[in-house]
C-alpha cells in the first residue's frame, strides 16, 4: 500500500491545491494532506483553522485525510508510514525550491521519494498569498477556492 503526504501550510487551501490532491489520490492508496505549523511564515489563519479548511475540502475524498503536523516533514512522513512526497509545480521558482528541498529531504532520509504533479493552466498562476490579498481588497475568491474558505476568508478580513 503506497501512503502519500501532500505537504503545505495551505493558508488559506485553494482550488490549486485540491487539483494535486485530488490527482494525488488518484495514483495513491492513500494521501495523507499535511497542514504545517510553519512558524517562519506569518499565517492568516491558525493551524486549526487550516486544519478544518483543508478537512472540508477533501470530504469527498475516500481515501484522503487530513493532520496537523509540526516540525521536520521527513519526522513526520516516517511516523505516518509514508514512502512518497507529492507536490505541486507552477513555475520553475516552484521547481527549483522544491528541487531544493528534495535534496535535503534525501540527505535526511534517502527512502523518502518525491513525486511532482504539474499544475494545470487555469491553476498555474494560483497561490494562497494572492488568493489572501484579493480577499483583504474586497475581491471575489470564489473561483479560486471553496465556498466555505471564501466565507472564511470573507470573516476573517471583516475583523481587520
Amino acid at each position: 500500500m503506497t501512503i502519500a503526504l501532500t505537504p503545505g501550510t495551505f493558508d488559506p487551501i485553494t482550488r490549486g491545491h485540491l487539483d494535486i490532491i485530488s490527482r494525488a489520490s488518484t495514483l495513491m492508496d492513500e494521501v495523507i494532506v499535511a497542514v504545517a505549523e510553519s512558524t517562519p511564515k506569518h499565517t492568516l489563519f491558525s493551524i486549526e483553522e487550516r486544519t478544518e479548511l483543508a478537512k472540508q475540502a477533501t470530504t469527498h475524498m475516500d481515501n484522503v485525510r487530513v493532520i496537523s503536523f509540526d516540525g521536520l516533514l521527513v519526522d513526520f512522513a516516517r511516523k505516518m508510514g509514508v514512502s512518497v512526497v507529492v507536490k505541486g509545480l507552477r513555475a520553475i521558482t516552484d521547481f527549483e525550491y522544491e528541487f531544493q528541498m528534495n535534496a535535503i529531504n534525501q540527505q535526511l532520509d534517502y527512502r523518502l521519494e518525491t513525486t511532482f504533479i504539474m499544475s494545470p493552466p487555469e491553476y498555474m498562476y494560483l497561490s494562497s498569498s494572492i488568493v489572501r490579498e484579493l480577499a483583504a481588497l474586497g475581491g471575489d475568491v470564489s473561483k479560486f477556492v471553496t465556498p466555505e474558505v471564501a466565507e472564511a476568508l470573507k470573516f476573517k478580513f471583516s475583523d481587520m
